[in-house]
């Protein structure tokens, strides 16, 4: 791996920096945030659940949509294995595409006070969890570091970035969704919503897939044979972490309470479980080869 020549800048997980032939080097850490807030705790190996999930689905998704990811040479530096990847530089697009198969979150809570998500009516009579008739797109701001993305509708959407763009961001993630939720439930694993992040490659004007895809940060993951609609479901994702800090006495800003133990290792294993049960890969051989198999 060439060595960094100028650090760039660092996001809630991952640190960006620039190389001497002007890709970017991303290295995802152990750091975990929830309600926008970067937590005093790492989840041991998280970065590399991250950056081997991502992986995988750049690979899966490439006849979709291209993506940004070039190489994930680590170098000499055993830290970084299993952490970089090295991706082609891009115009960012400030937007969150947000794809949900299922009723939950944010847009369970917007479902019960208007019957609507990001302005898409939805039947009466849902429950939480439920599955919805077809996915639907419901995009996000893409807010800065210590600030909270909002969730706005197509038309606010389209008017902040053109509608051509829009259009075509959102006909990819919902392809992308359906393709991965597909994948996904063969092993057991029901996609609930995702999200998405899109960049212009600076060089050639083409829309990519950029950031990270389908892992426990940016993603639900529910245990198919547990799934019972009607209300909250088990999962591989950060949740844990949020039901936790939910039951403290905190008012969700910086820096957050420290995670005890058994929450660090009920995170840790969840995120594991999530990366062997979608790729069929062995985890200890991706820490110890830096490889993507069983």
């Amino acid at each position: 791996m060439p060595t960094a020549e100028r650090y760039l800048r660092s996001g809630k997980v991952r640190d960006l920096f620039e190389l001497p032939d002007g890709r970017l080097l991303l290295v995802a850490s152990d750091r975990i945030s929830a309600f926008d807030v970067v937590l005093p705790t790492e989840i041991p190996d998280k970065g590399r659940v991250l950056t081997g999930l991502s992986r995988f689905w750049f690979d899966e998704t490439a006849a979709i949509v291209p993506n940004h990811l070039l190489a994930t040479d680590p170098g000499p530096d055993p830290d970084l294995r299993g952490r970089v990847m090295i991706c082609r530089p891009t115009e960012v697009i400030p937007i969150e595409a947000v794809v949900r198969g299922y009723l939950a979150g944010s847009g369970w809570a917007a479902y019960r006070a208007t019957g609507a998500v990001c302005g898409i009516a939805l039947p009466e009579g849902l429950r939480e969890s439920d599955r919805l008739p077809a996915p639907i797109f419901t995009p996000a701001t893409k807010a800065d570091l210590g600030e909270h993305d909002e969730n706005i509708d197509f038309d606010t959407m389209a008017a902040s970035v053109g509608g051509e763009i829009a259009a075509r961001i959102r006909e990819l993630a919902l392809r992308l969704y359906t393709h991965a939720a597909a994948a996904t439930e063969r092993a057991g694993i029901l996609l609930a919503d995702t999200k998405f992040e899109f960049g212009v490659d600076r060089a050639t004007g083409e829309l990519l897939l950029i950031d990270e895809a389908l892992t426990p940060d940016s993603s639900r993951f529910w245990d198919a044979a547990t799934y019972r609609p009607g209300g909250a479901q088990a999962s591989y994702d950060k949740q844990f972490v949020r039901d936790w800090l939910l039951a403290q006495p905190w008012d969700r800003t910086a820096p957050g309470p420290a995670l005890p133990e058994d929450v660090v290792a009920g995170t840790r294993d969840r995120y594991v479980q999530a990366f062997e049960t979608i790729t069929g890969a062995s985890f200890d051989r991706y820490l110890a080869e830096d490889v993507i198999a069983r």
